[in-house]
């Protein structure tokens, strides 16, 4: 016997109890017989104005995702998404493979995670686009966050142009960043030096705008959740093709 919708797989997905775009961006993506289940990890909307409250945000995060892992446990998922990002570029390659190690410690079962997702989805894009070298960033970071962003692709080899931190200044605010700021924001960071974008920060609802955003520059524009929901199709066997979201749902 098997779950009568999860069919084919149950996600259990932790995103921060403030972050309102993983869960709907998710559920777009699933294929059928694909099911997502989220855990929330509590945080308060806190006030993020500058580097250190920022670090605290990822202190009160870090503090409660075991908690989160447990609950969805208890639903016996198949797979774990984690649904945020800034946590799996944290201390650059060497601190993102720990964390790995850890979750899949903690819940018992494969994890897939932003920071390895977009790793891999630079990989494959390469194969359509050409070799993607330099890279340049989105994030709704302040520039702790940015940091690390840009030392995990440095981690990986890549020639970081530019990482463009919005400073978002609280968790839910996050995404009430708009579209046409999406928009400005790829347009400031792409030239002809960059192969490539890519956004963190599972709380911009950036799918959408990233794979219109494909066609007009020609070039891979990777939306975190997107990246990280295609990554957790692919490493489980699932080869669905989703329309609508970029180059890597609909092809690869």
């Amino acid at each position: 016997m098997v779950d009568s919708l999860g069919f084919r797989m149950k996600f259990g997905v932790i995103a921060p109890s403030t972050n309102t775009s993983v869960q709907p961006e998710f559920d777009k993506m699933a294929p059928h017989g694909v099911t997502n289940h989220m855990a929330r990890i509590h945080i308060p909307d806190m006030p993020v104005n500058n580097d250190e409250d920022f670090d605290k945000l990822i202190e009160v995060i870090a503090e409660a995702q075991d908690e989160a892992v447990e609950r969805l446990k208890t639903m016996q998922m198949d797979h774990l998404i984690m649904g945020m990002s800034a946590e799996t570029f944290w201390d650059g390659l060497d601190g993102a493979t720990k964390l790995q190690a850890h979750m899949e410690s903690v819940s018992g079962v494969g994890v897939t995670m932003g920071s390895d997702a977009c790793q891999s989805a630079l990989k494959v894009l390469s194969e359509q686009y050409g070799k993607i070298k330099r890279i340049a960033c989105i994030t709704p970071y302040m520039p702790v966050g940015d940091k690390n962003v840009r030392r995990f692709f440095t981690d990986l080899g890549f020639d970081v142009k530019t990482v463009l931190g919005l400073k978002c200044k609280s968790p839910v605010l996050i995404a009430h960043t708009s579209e046409d700021e999406l928009k400005s924001a790829i347009n400031e960071v792409n030239n002809d030096d960059v192969d490539a974008i890519v956004q963190a920060g599972t709380n911009l609802a950036m799918a959408r705008v990233a794979a219109v955003a494909e066609e007009w520059l020609n070039k891979p524009v990777i939306a975190i959740n997107t990246a990280t929901y295609w990554h957790a199709l692919r490493n489980n066997g699932l080869e669905d093709k989703v329309h609508g979201f970029g180059s890597l749902l609909s092809i690869h």
